[in-house]
């Protein structure tokens, strides 16, 4: 089975039209169970997945019961983060992932998809402004 998704077409000031790999990947509400969507980027240099600080309430994370307190560096600089004591519950399609998640103390950056645990476990295919997620060997 395969999942794709169309590459999101943006503004650059910059670079003018630039098109961005997205997928839909479904949350799972840690209090009510209920499953949610995010369309998050896929960043193939994130470790981890990482959302903005707002969607934590709208997935049940208490960010100080529910996580530690660290900080975390990239492009951007230095951010706190709020990792998850827990794996949190992922959909993709038909596949489910237990997933290291984190959300960074900030509202204005983008939901970010990252490697490990997740789709590190798939054959992730970026070809033709579309991205596949394909049910690898590792994938369970």
């Amino acid at each position: 089975m395969m999942v794709t998704f169309a590459f999101k077409k943006e503004k650059s000031s910059l670079l003018g039209t630039i098109y961005r790999p997205i997928a839909t990947v479904l949350f799972q509400d840690k209090k009510s169970g209920v499953f949610k969507p995010v369309t998050m980027i896929i960043d193939t240099g994130a470790d981890y997945t990482l959302l903005p600080r707002f969607l934590a309430l709208s997935l049940g994370v208490d960010l100080n019961k529910d996580c530690r307190r660290l900080k975390t560096s990239g492009v951007g600089g230095e951010e706190m983060v709020f990792f998850c004591k827990e794996k949190i519950t992922t959909r993709l399609g038909d596949w489910e992932r237990k997933i290291p998640l984190g959300f960074l103390d900030n509202d204005f950056i983008p939901p970010l998809l990252g490697r490990h645990e997740f789709f590190q476990t798939f054959k992730t295919v970026f070809d033709d402004r579309k991205v596949s997620f394909i049910k690898s060997l590792l994938g369970k």
